[in-house]
């Protein structure tokens, strides 16, 4: 099944055309994260968030964006390996935009499929560093593979970018990701 989609998206490789950089985003991302520190109510973080998307989301172009759009309607609609298609797909045509791969572990972690879904975030983080949701979700998926110590560190890295995420929880007292020593 591997080979067929790797395939599949090696044909469909010369139909696209080169894609350009993906868009510099970093100084306006920057002033959302200094905002959402500073936010007062959970209203306002998740608002503050929100636009935060809009930039993450952001393809490089129109065919990137339609790709992106497509994988995202799939995998709502709970068409996991159509998702998985798609964000192949927008990964071979746009190799350097971390949505694509942080989208694709989204999915893989949705299917507990945990091991890749790490690899994928880890991609996401090497082109976006400061990506939060990549962040939080390599936070998951080292808990759900058991790496406490490494979850804890990716855990306390996004919520130095945003603290009112929801995994805040798992960071609190007497959480399963709370610093050691801090549990109730």
């Amino acid at each position: 099944m591997r080979v067929a989609l790797t395939f599949a998206v090696l044909v469909a490789r010369p139909l696209l055309a080169d894609c350009p950089p993906p868009p510099d985003h970093s100084a306006a991302l920057a002033g959302l994260m200094a905002l959402v520190q500073a936010a007062e109510t959970e209203t306002e973080a998740r608002e503050i968030g929100n636009r935060m998307w809009v930039f993450w989301a952001d393809a490089p172009d129109d065919q990137a964006q339609a790709i992106l759009d497509r994988g995202m309607t799939r995998r709502a609609g709970y068409d996991f390996l159509g998702a998985i298609r798609e964000f192949d797909t927008l990964i071979a045509y746009c190799p350097d935009y971390a949505e694509g791969y942080n989208q694709r572990a989204f999915v893989h972690y949705l299917r507990q499929d945990f091991t890749a879904a790490l690899a994928d975030l880890d991609r996401a983080l090497a082109r976006s560093p400061d990506h939060i949701a990549a962040l939080s979700g390599r936070a998951l998926s080292l808990y759900a593979l058991g790496r406490i110590e490494e979850a804890r560190g990716s855990l306390a890295r996004a919520l130095a970018l945003n603290p009112w995420l929801p995994e805040r929880g798992l960071a609190a007292p007497g959480g399963p990701l709370a610093p050691q020593g801090e549990d109730i």
